[in-house]
């Protein structure tokens, strides 16, 4: 086989790769759990390449997870579940349905207002499949009608505890002011060190809550807590890279110097930046 533009040709190698005897034993050996990990992982590699303006990784880290959708996709046909002309079909029938003012005759005023329809035109589909599986509700069909529903529990926890957030504030259980979110994260912090008088646990498990509050804070900034925490590694990384050459070119290493002596040239890197 050879390249090809054609999503086509990438579907026929995918089924190669998983044809019994002579396709590849480490794919035939895969399931959609085994891969789901790597289809988690892709889409970070898609974020970092963002984050680092790299046009040419972010074409190859696309390719990457649009193996894992080919891949998810081949399984399910192999199944009799569906295929990958189905994802396609269902994705986008659902951009049509969730954009009626440019595929039909509604009018809008700006972005806000698409999102704020798109969420309704989501709400309705929810509900329109509640009611269709109605009839035999388990608890776990119950559990799906809460306001935060359909948050999957796989995600990174500060982007879940930021859906969670958003789903809870659609039906009003915000603040409504940043301000108030900053005295909580106080709150929370004042809580942590009370607990640190006694069982280092204790305190450990307030910081979940101070996390939290963090993400609500970034939320109410209109900001997004994974980004503002890879922006933060990044500049760690780089900072402490500096204090590295720094060193280096004293002839020493991190581990020779002291606290005091990293801690200045930690100083003199922010100062640079």
């Amino acid at each position: 086989m050879t390249p090809s533009r054609d999503i086509g040709r990438l579907i026929e190698i995918m089924a190669a790769l998983r044809t019994p005897k002579t396709g590849c034993p480490w794919d035939l050996a895969q399931s959609f759990a085994t891969i789901a990990p790597y289809t988690l992982e892709e889409a970070y590699e898609v974020a970092d390449a963002i984050a680092r303006n790299d046009l040419a990784d972010l074409e190859d880290e696309l390719g990457d997870l649009l193996l894992r959708v080919v891949f998810h996709a081949r399984m399910a046909e192999e199944q009799g579940a569906f295929d990958f002309g189905s994802v396609v079909e269902v994705i986008t029938a659902k951009l049509i349905r969730r954009h009626p003012h440019v595929f039909g005759d509604e009018q809008v005023r700006d972005a806000t207002a698409v999102k704020g329809r798109w969420e309704e035109i989501k709400a309705q589909e929810k509900q329109e499949k509640q009611e269709k599986a109605a009839g035999g509700a388990s608890g776990a069909a119950i559990a799906e009608q809460s306001a935060l529903a359909g948050v999957p529990v796989a995600l990174p926890a500060l982007t879940r505890a930021l859906k969670l957030q958003s789903k809870a504030s659609r039906v009003g259980f915000d603040w409504n002011d940043p301000r108030a979110v900053l005295r909580k994260i106080r709150e929370e912090a004042d809580e942590i060190e009370e607990a640190l008088e006694g069982d280092a646990s204790s305190a450990a498990a307030e910081i979940g809550d101070l996390l939290f509050a963090a993400v609500n804070l970034a939320r109410h900034l209109l900001a997004d807590p994974e980004a503002l925490l890879r922006q933060t590694n990044r500049k760690f990384e780089r900072r402490f890279a500096a204090i590295e050459q720094a060193l280096a070119a004293r002839g020493k290493a991190p581990q020779n110097a002291t606290l005091a002596e990293m801690d200045a040239l930690w100083d003199e890197a922010k100062m640079r930046e």
